[in-house]
């Protein structure tokens, strides 16, 4: 329950008492007027209740943004970064239980036809049984197609975990992903990553035996402000503030696609890694990557939700053009 909105409630209280306190009051006035405050905090408890109550899930998602692609040049050895709209359509079930399974299709309009050029499955654990928190794990595999004249990351398979606490009224968060590849991925793309680490460094060592991973590091803070029956009965209005803070290598760089509710619906926590230029680094060390500011709208009526989200991203291995705006729109059915 909102602090603020304790306060407010009882302010409101006080002045109503006040009020008849001073002036005379008819029967009529208390028929009308009457507000059972013990019914509107039994409501707004049960909920948020319902929100985080373990229940089967059967997911039907779309999701649409305009992402950043590293192309080949046919002007100079870098790459040019252009943006084009992505689409993302999941379907996925989620059980009560805890286990989950999804799979997601990334699309890029290239102005000529519309190109599924990568496919994921994620399988995953969320453990439901504290209401106070909650943490899950996920393994994720990636199917990329071959030949693409933009960067994607070799790594191939990715184990993401995490722990939110929601006890409190910011709600904090940890994860930990960690992505491999194999050589093979690597070579395919070797091109694409010497160009990315020059930018970076202005030289390169390209080690034929060196491991193909990264790992990197988030922590995050956000709330969830509801409005209940804003349209009509049984909907509701979220808005929801986050704060994530990536750390970590950045040797290949994850696989670069909006990561939102269709993939980790029961933590809440956004991860998205879409900054206008990709620096790879050739050294295996951790390094703060990204500060990036969330605000996540959601409205809700029965089965069908629709989300818009407004992202702004500090890239800190960036030269330049470190600050970077997003938008990203999703839309679904829970059923």
């Amino acid at each position: 329950m909102s602090v603020k909105l304790i306060f407010l409630i009882t302010g409101a209280m006080l002045a109503t008492n006040l009020a008849c306190a001073q002036t005379p009051v008819k029967q009529t006035d208390i028929d009308t007027g009457y507000v059972d405050y013990d019914v509107l905090f039994n409501e707004m408890e049960a909920f948020l209740d319902s929100m985080i109550a373990p229940r089967n899930i059967f997911l039907l998602s779309l999701s649409t943004a305009r992402n950043n692609y590293n192309y080949q040049s046919k002007s100079t050895f870098y790459l040019e970064t252009r943006k084009k709209v992505t689409w993302m359509p999941t379907l996925g079930f989620f059980s009560k239980n805890g286990w989950g399974v999804s799979g997601t299709s990334v699309v890029i309009d290239d102005g000529e036809h519309l190109n599924p050029y990568q496919f994921y499955l994620t399988g995953s654990y969320d453990y439901l049984d504290k209401k106070n928190w909650v943490s899950g794990l996920s393994f994720t595999r990636f199917f990329t197609k071959d030949s693409l004249p933009f960067y994607t990351s070799p790594l191939k398979n990715e184990i993401y975990a995490y722990f939110t606490y929601r006890k409190l009224w910011v709600k904090p968060s940890v994860a930990v992903s960690y992505g491999w590849g194999k050589r093979s991925d690597f070579e395919e793309r070797e091109e694409y990553i010497t160009s990315l680490r020059l930018v970076m460094n202005g030289f390169t060592r390209i080690d034929t035996r060196e491991s193909i991973n990264d790992l990197n590091i988030m922590t995050a803070i956000r709330h969830d402000f509801f409005w209940m029956n804003v349209i009509g009965k049984n909907d509701y209005v979220r808005i929801t503030p986050q704060v994530v803070f990536t750390s970590g290598t950045q040797r290949f760089g994850f696989n670069q696609t909006v990561s939102t509710y269709a993939s980790i619906p029961r933590s809440g926590v956004n991860i998205l890694s879409n900054s206008d230029n990709i620096y790879l680094d050739d050294k295996l060390y951790f390094q703060p990557l990204a500060l990036t500011a969330y605000m996540k709208a959601e409205y809700s009526k029965g089965k069908f939700y629709i989300q818009p989200e407004l992202l702004f991203d500090y890239y800190f291995p960036a030269t330049e053009n470190k600050f970077n705006t997003i938008f990203v729109l999703n839309a679904g059915v829970i059923f």
